[in-house]
């Protein structure tokens, strides 16, 4: 699969996050070609700030190997990584980050600058899908204004 079809994927989970009123943001863990782990946000539902997609789905894929690291898997999110996120995602040690579109107002970026919080062999793929995906954040935050 393309990396386009993998944020398809990722897509989806975001729809599930605007569809119970969550900030829409979708993930999943890839290695060998299968999908590891799948996430999306779930603040409001589990009343627990840290319950973002890229976290909900780094641990399903910890607990699919039975594993702390993942060395060899790619993290596909429809919107740039927090700073939060991007530390687990550091500790993760995962091979690949995609990300859809960037985020200007709470993007791990505005707190690092051009500092790099990833694992140094980290690989990171922005702008994938980024129209879509921002699209569905639009969407979402114009319905609740």
């Amino acid at each position: 699969m393309t990396d386009e079809q993998y944020m398809r994927q990722a897509l989806q989970e975001a729809q599930q996050a605007y569809d119970t009123g969550e900030v829409p943001v979708g993930a999943i863990v890839v290695m060998q070609n299968r999908i590891i782990g799948r996430g999306h946000n779930q603040v409001e539902l589990l009343t627990d700030s840290t319950a973002h997609a890229e976290i909900i789905a780094l641990t399903a894929a910890f607990n699919y190997l039975g594993a702390k690291y993942l060395p060899e898997a790619t993290l596909y999110v429809t919107v740039e990584p927090c700073l939060m996120c991007a530390g687990a995602l550091h500790w993760s040690k995962i091979s690949r980050i995609v990300w859809g579109t960037d985020d200007e107002k709470n993007g791990h970026r505005k707190h690092t600058g051009s500092h790099n919080p990833f694992h140094p062999k980290t690989t990171l793929t922005s702008g994938i899908l980024g129209n879509e995906c921002a699209a569905l954040m639009k969407d979402f935050f114009k319905a609740r204004r």
